[in-house]
C-alpha cells in the first residue's frame, strides 16, 4: 500500500484499447466521483479475485464509484484484444474494460505488479496505491472516506457509453471442466453456473444446478453452483471444484443430491486437520480435482497449493505449495506452484499442469514431493516440441491421463494446441489438429478419444486418437 500525496492522474493514451466501450474514455470524464483504476491481468487468479471483489464494491455503491480495469498482458497470447475480451466476458463485470498491449498506462503509472488498485479522488488526483491483497471491507473504508470529502458542483459530464460485447446465445457458455464415469460425459457449463449429464452423442441426460449463481445444497434442480470448472468421478461420486464458491462439491450421482464437502463461500487459506463443519473451512479459487479411492486432491489456484482430502474420515492436510507463485521443487511446503489449474493422478502420482509456470509438476500423494517434468519459470513459455530441457509451453489450462498408454495429455491453452508428453522421460510433442482451438481448459481420454472443452468456442469437441479425426459434439443441441 502506497499513500501518496494527490498528484493528477495521468490521462488514458489513444494506444489503449476499451475492449467494453463506444469511445475511448477521459479522464475527465470521471471527475466527481472516486475512482478504482485497477491494473490486472485477466488469466491471473490473483487479478480475478481482485475483480470480482472491486464488482462487489461496485453493487455496494452504484453510481457514486466509478471502476475501471487495465488489463496488462503478460502471455504473447494475452495481448489480443478480442481473446481478452472473451476472458472478461467469463468474469462477468459491468465497467468498463481496457486493453493496455503495450503496457503504456501501466509505465504511465509507475505499477510493477498485478494486481494493483489506483484510488483517485473526485478532482482527479491518485490518493493511494494498494498492491496486491486487501479486505474488501478496508477497502471499502479507503473508498468511503475518499467519498467523504467530495464537494458538490454542479457537472455536466460526457456519459460513458458501454458497447455490447455478449457471447452467442448457445447451450454451453464456457465450458470449463470435463469428467467421463459409467459411459456418460460430464461438463461443467461453467457460464451458465452448472454441470451437464450427457451420453456420448451430446444428449443432456440431467442438470445439476438451477442454472442461477450461489452456494446451496440439496437436490440438483434447486442446488447452486458458481463458476464451477474441475470435475472428477470416483464410484457414485461426482466431484467439482466450485471455483466461484471457493469449495468443493460433491454429487451423488444416483439421486443428484448436491453437498458441500469443504468450502466457506469466501476466499481463504484451509486449516488442516478433521472437517466437522464444511462451511467452517475456506479455500482459494480451487479449479481442479482428481481422486482415488481413498482421496481427494484439491488444486487451489488463488493460493497456489496442492491439498489432499481423506474420503474415508473427512481430513484435508497440505499435500504441497508453500503459496507462493513460483515453480519451485521441494517436499511439501517448501515447494511451490504457480496457479495450479488441473490434476490428473494414478496410484499415488499426481500430476499438476501450472498455468502460470507455463509448467508441468508431479507430487508425491504420500510425500509431497514435487518434481517439474517441463518448465523453465514464470516468465520462461513458447511453443517447443522435443526434450524436456528444451520445451516450452504457453499458460496451459488442463491435463489429462490416458488410460491405455503411459501418456499425459496437455491443452497448451496459450498456443491453442493439444500436446502430449510421454511419461518415464518421454519428448513434448504436438499433436496435429484439422483446427485450431480456442483457449481449451479441460480435457478427459476415455475409450481412445480425448474430449476437449474448447471453451472460448463454447464447444465440446471429440478427438479419435487413432485417426486423428475432431468432431463437434452437440451437447444440448
Amino acid at each position: 500500500m502506497d499513500t501518496m500525496d494527490a498528484t493528477p492522474a495521468p490521462e488514458f493514451p489513444p494506444s489503449l484499447d476499451w475492449i467494453n466501450l463506444a469511445a475511448p474514455l477521459q479522464m475527465a470524464q470521471l471527475r466527481g466521483k472516486v475512482s478504482v483504476l485497477a491494473f490486472v491481468n485477466a488469466g491471473s487468479a490473483w487479478s480475478q479475485q481482485r475483480l470480482s471483489d472491486l464488482a462487489k464494491l461496485r453493487a455496494r455503491h452504484g453510481e457514486r464509484l466509478n471502476v475501471l480495469a487495465v488489463h496488462v498482458p503478460k502471455f504473447e497470447h494475452e495481448r489480443d484484444p478480442r481473446r481478452a475480451g472473451k476472458s472478461f466476458n467469463q468474469l462477468k463485470l459491468d465497467f468498463p474494460i481496457a486493453h493496455d498491449a503495450d503496457w503504456t498506462l501501466w509505465q504511465h503509472y509507475g505499477i510493477d505488479a498485478w494486481p494493483t488498485l489506483v484510488l483517485i479522488d473526485g478532482e482527479g488526483n491518485i490518493r493511494e496505491r494498494i498492491a496486491g491483497d486487501m479486505p474488501v471491507r478496508e477497502l471499502d473504508a479507503r473508498v468511503g472516506a475518499l467519498q467523504d470529502e467530495l464537494v458538490p458542483k454542479s457537472r455536466n459530464l460526457e456519459r460513458i457509453e458501454f458497447r455490447r460485447q455478449d457471447e452467442p446465445v448457445l447451450p454451453l457458455r464456457f465450458p470449463s471442466g470435463l469428467a467421463f464415469g459409467g459411459n456418460y460425459l460430464y461438463v461443467s457449463d461453467s457460464g451458465h453456473d452448472r454441470i451437464l449429464e450427457c451420453d456420448p452423442v451430446g444428449r443432456v441426460i440431467r442438470q445439476f444446478g438451477s442454472g442461477g449463481s450461489g452456494l446451496i445444497d440439496g437436490p440438483m434442480e434447486l442446488a447452486a453452483f458458481s463458476r464451477p470448472q474441475g470435475l472428477c468421478v470416483q464410484r457414485d461420486y461426482l466431484y467439482v471444484a466450485d471455483t466461484g464458491n471457493h469449495a468443493v462439491r460433491r454429487i451423488q450421482l444416483r439421486t443428484g443430491d448436491v453437498e458441500t464437502l469443504c468450502g466457506a463461500g469466501w476466499p481463504g487459506q484451509a486449516v488442516e486437520g478433521p472437517i466437522t463443519d464444511p462451511r467452517s473451512v475456506a479455500l482459494d479459487q480451487p479449479s481442479a480435482v482428481a481422486s482415488t479411492t481413498a482421496a481427494l486432491y484439491i488444486a487451489t489456484r488463488g493460493d497456489n497449493r496442492v491439498w489432499k482430502y481423506d474420503l474415508t474420515n473427512s481430513s484435508l492436510e497440505l499435500l504441497a505449495g508453500s503459496g507462493d507463485l513460483a515453480v519451485l521443487d521441494g517436499t511439501g511446503a517448501e515447494a511451490s506452484f504457480a496457479e495450479p489449474a488441473s490434476l490428473a493422478c494414478v496410484q499415488q502420482m499426481v500430476y499438476v499442469c501450472d498455468a502460470a509456470g507455463s509448467a508441468i509438476r508431479s507430487v508425491n500423494g504420500r510425500s509431497g514431493k514435487v518434481t517439474t517434468l517441463l518448465g523453465h519459470g514464470l516468465w520462461e513459455f513458447g511453443q517447443v516440441d522435443g526434450k524436456r530441457t528444451d520445451a516450452l509451453l504457453q499458460h496451459p489450462q488442463a491435463i489429462a491421463l490416458d488410460p491405455d498408454s503411459p501418456t499425459l495429455w496437455i491443452a497448451d491453452s496459450g498456443n491453442d494446441i493439444l500436446r502430449t508428453l510421454r511419461l518415464g522421460g518421454g519428448e513434448l510433442t504436438t499433436f496435429q489438429l484439422p483446427q485450431r482451438l480456442h483457449a481449451p481448459s479441460a480435457l478427459v481420454v476415455a475409450d481412445g478419444m480425448v474430449w476437449i472443452a474448447d471453451t472460448q468456442a463454447h464447444a465440446v469437441l471429440r478427438l479419435d486418437i487413432h485417426s486423428g479425426a475432431l468432431h463437434h459434439v452437440p451437447i444440448g443441441e
